[in-house]
């Protein structure tokens, strides 16, 4: 029978699917390795087991011992999995830094172990033994590219060295990030501290040059912005239906950066290292992705600014109602301003502004009715109209609008401050 022994077992031989519409406009065969598949829904799974098997097989993990790695995720999850199975921002030199952190914590809790990722051999070993391989077969030998995200080095170098054993013309492509030194150290041998600073992109880039590298191996680096890989994130999701991380769409759009060196007998492969799921709160975020500025406001329309309040009810005072109950229902809510309604039909609206002042030149004006001060009723809009429309008719005439959701039967207000606040997120 063909199962797996245990969830180990699971890890590697993942799907090449060929991608169609987001790389229509390249020359050549582009196929993506969908790592998403491992257990652990990333590349990681492959070099995290190796890392565990070659250390008890050295001895220097037992059953029962801890282990201790410095990971944004991806790697902590394949080394809890192994781990469950088997029962077992300062200077990367910095005592503070998660790196260090780990190999102290390695040093101080007796039969644990620290599988370091950037400088254990058996990380690249693992794309070597298996990424490779599989790549090399499941194309046929047809390969011609491979494109990698490159972070620890691991799968960049050790699928490489396989390929290149094959094929010495096969080339290597890594993908970098702006803020990273990778490239800089592949093109000069030194690494260069003024191209080192803060970057969103996760999984690739580093501000230090891991052991797994092997930059002979390596022919090209192409850096892509912060802003192109995420928006190719989500890209890659829309029009492939592959749902795929950050780095994923750093490799992919280095690759659209590098489509006029390819030509149509080319079989170029691209490395999907993890899933999108880790991502949920970023890329896949449009107010975080707009708060960044990658995503452009254009197209966006009245729902975008009503979503958060979905299960909110729209606040209305009856136009019977007095100036004084009125004012004190606007500041326990918080309103500037408020629809009048009769009998559940709006029929005008008032300021808070406005009502002050009736206040604060006659004191007894708290006790006139609402009917008798309101302004003339907000306009209606309906919840497509886009935010161009909408800055225009929230002028000094109106201070806000309506909003009406007739599928849901809801109604909300659009203020001044609400596309204020849009534009400036």
């Amino acid at each position: 029978m063909k199962i797996c022994n245990n969830i180990l077992d699971a890890i590697g031989n993942t799907p090449l699917v060929r991608l169609n519409r987001i790389t229509a406009g390249v020359n050549a065969t582009i196929l993506a390795k969908v790592e998403t598949f491992n257990p652990g829904n990333s590349i990681k799974d492959r070099m995290a087991l190796k890392m565990i098997e070659d250390a008890e097989a050295a001895g220097i993990l037992k059953p029962g011992g801890t282990i201790i790695e410095g990971t944004s995720g991806n790697t902590g999850m394949g080394l809890a999995i192994a781990g469950i199975v088997k029962g077992s921002n300062v200077e990367p030199e910095d005592p503070r830094s998660y790196y260090s952190v780990a190999a102290r914590l390695s040093r101080e809790i007796p039969n644990s172990f620290y599988p370091n990722q950037y400088d254990n051999l058996s990380n690249r070993k693992a794309h070597y033994e298996q990424t490779g391989p599989e790549l090399w077969d499941q194309t046929d030998g047809k390969i011609t590219h491979l494109v990698v995200g490159a972070g620890t080095g691991g799968t960049v170098t050790g699928t490489g060295m396989y390929l290149k054993e094959k094929n010495p013309d096969i080339k290597i492509w890594a993908i970098d990030t702006y803020g990273s030194t990778l490239k800089a150290y592949h093109e000069t041998g030194k690494i260069v501290k003024d191209e080192i600073y803060p970057y969103v992109t996760e999984g690739i880039g580093e501000d230090f040059i891991p052991k797994n590298y092997a930059f002979d191996v390596i022919d090209h680096f192409e850096k892509v912005t912060d802003k192109d890989a995420a928006v190719m994130t989500r890209e890659i999701c829309r029009q492939e239906g592959i749902w795929v991380g950050n780095s994923c769409g750093a490799a992919l759009q280095g690759l659209m950066q590098l489509k006029d060196k390819l030509k149509p007998s080319d079989v170029a492969v691209v490395i999907f290292h993890d899933h999108g799921s880790r991502y949920i709160g970023k890329m896949f975020n449009d107010d975080w992705m707009r708060k960044m500025g990658y995503l452009d406001r254009a197209g966006m329309t009245a729902q975008d600014i009503v979503n958060p309040r979905m299960h909110i009810d729209l606040k209305t005072v009856e136009k019977h109602e007095t100036i004084g109950h009125t004012l004190r229902m606007m500041m326990e809510h918080g309103y500037s301003q408020m629809p009048v309604t009769s009998d559940g039909h709006i029929v005008g609206s008032v300021f808070e502004g406005r009502l002050m002042g009736h206040v604060l030149k006659n004191t007894e004006a708290r006790e006139q009715r609402i009917e008798e001060v309101m302004s003339a009723a907000l306009p209606f809009v309906d919840i497509n109209t886009s935010i161009n429309d909408l800055a225009g008719m929230v002028s000094a005439e109106h201070e806000a609008v309506l909003v009406k959701d007739f599928k849901r039967d809801k109604t909300f207000i659009i203020t001044r401050a609400d596309l204020a606040e849009l534009m400036v997120r």
